[in-house]
């Protein structure tokens, strides 16, 4: 079921203090774990990691003025933009440059927003379902 509180815990709005250049695209991983009021699971901080930066789905914040061009000319790719502002897309499990920015108001028990500047050209998908249906296989 579509829950729009889900997806805004999910891709939290919060600045990620960058900006892409060049023909870079920034993204903001989904936040993959919301904390319950039931029992708890004793993770090892190697694995909750693992979790956390393996995600692989993103929402479109920021593209940089040179994405989708060609390097030479500059001309737009004859087949247009993969993704725009707002796209929710599949990101490499490896690779670009991540971050993590806490979430104003957020206790330390909530998982930190997530932030990644890839490449244009490693864009995998966009994705066409409800974004929070989409499991990676780790």
């Amino acid at each position: 079921m579509v829950s729009e509180a889900d997806l805004a815990w999910a891709f939290p709005p919060v600045d990620p203090g960058a900006k892409p250049l060049g023909a870079r695209i920034l993204v903001q991983l989904r936040r993959t774990k919301k904390k319950t009021s039931g029992g708890k699971i004793i993770l090892v901080e190697e694995t909750k990691n693992a979790e956390k930066w393996q995600n692989m789905v993103a929402k479109v914040l920021d593209i940089g003025p040179l994405a989708f061009r060609k390097r030479d000319s500059m001309e737009p790719w004859p087949e247009g933009a993969w993704a725009k502002v707002g796209d929710y897309i599949r990101v490499p499990k490896w690779g670009g440059d991540r971050w993590e920015v806490k979430v104003p108001g957020d206790d330390d028990l909530e998982d930190p927003a997530l932030f990644m500047i890839l490449n244009d050209h490693e864009l995998i998908a966009r994705v066409t379902g409800y974004p929070l249906d989409m499991r990676a296989f780790i």
